[in-house]
């Protein structure tokens, strides 16, 4: 008799225990037999599709330049440099005097009218060559370079295939170094691309700015802008037919085929093919195929 209440007891249990045992584990069991997706898949960070503007960008590098220099020498021959009244990097007006002029010693005659030199425009005075004592010639080198209006450049040179792409205007920022950045804007950009190095000359203007002439300086040109949904360069994957992402919609892999844009920033913008809000595998890879369930998880932005 209690052998038998031992078996009943016994066997009681067991039925307790895989009561238990199937409630604790009846989620895996449906999820390995097709139950519900909430309890399936690989666990997957996504990102939304966002409303974005993209900037298309030209590096380029060069040396700055005068907009416009003016040589400047004597109107006359046969005399000195009696007083030098400028130094470089003086402002200088129109008609202002940078010099006057004497004869040399031992030369007869009374000085001319014209026995001094003057600016022939308002500006910077980039170079003086001119000494006390020293000859003042109209054929040989300029007493003084004059930088009208004080205007810098960078003159650069870009390859042959962005020249139609280039246009007066287009806005620039140009860092020097030592001195940052400065905003400029492309003023003009060469027809004529060199045969050998497919190089066309451009020029960026600066305005009037007090910088050495010859410096080195990288820009930066926006070409153009457009704007759209984008994502992260990660998300999108290729193939021998093009761009790719991976779309997450009912918590299933949609593989969709895109055109991507403009870069910026990490992000690639797309074209065509995808949504804003749509949500997108933030790193795609060949681990997750068209189908799949997986669990998303939003990146945070």
């Amino acid at each position: 008799m209690q052998a038998r209440r031992g078996y009943s007891l016994a066997v009681g249990l067991a039925l307790a225990l895989g009561v238990v045992l199937l409630t604790r584990f009846a989620p895996v069991v449906a999820a390995a037999e097709g139950g519900p997706a909430t309890a399936r898949g690989l666990r997957v960070t996504v990102v939304p599709a966002q409303q974005k503007c993209f900037d298309g960008t030209l590096e380029t590098a060069g040396r700055l330049v005068a907009r416009d220099e003016i040589l400047v020498r004597p109107a006359i021959e046969g005399l000195q440099i009696a007083e030098v009244l400028v130094e470089d990097g003086d402002r200088v007006t129109e008609g202002q005097v940078l010099a006057r002029l004497s004869r040399a010693e031992g030369q007869p005659g009374a000085l001319p009218p014209a026995a001094t030199v003057k600016s022939p425009a308002a500006g910077v005075v980039s170079y003086r060559s001119a000494q006390v004592h020293g000859p003042a010639s109209a054929q040989g080198e300029p007493l003084f370079r004059v930088i009208v209006g004080g205007e810098i450049e960078l003159q650069t040179e870009v390859p042959g295939q962005w020249v139609s792409k280039l246009a007066p205007t287009q806005a620039a920022i140009v860092e020097i170094p030592g001195r940052g950045k400065i905003s400029g804007y492309v003023r003009s950009v060469s027809a004529a691309i060199d045969q050998k190095t497919q190089m066309a000359g451009a020029r960026i203007f600066l305005g009037d700015q007090k910088l050495p002439l010859g410096a080195f300086a990288k820009a930066v040109v926006t070409v153009s802008k457009s704007c759209g949904p984008g994502v992260p360069l990660s998300a999108v994957l290729y193939d021998s037919d093009g761009a790719l992402v991976q779309v997450v919609r009912d918590n299933r892999v949609e593989t969709r085929r895109v055109q991507v844009g403009l870069l910026s920033d990490g992000q690639v913008e797309i074209r065509d093919g995808l949504k804003d809000g749509e949500m997108v595998v933030a790193r795609s890879g060949a681990f997750l195929r068209e189908g799949d369930p997986v669990r998303p998880v939003i990146l945070p932005r």
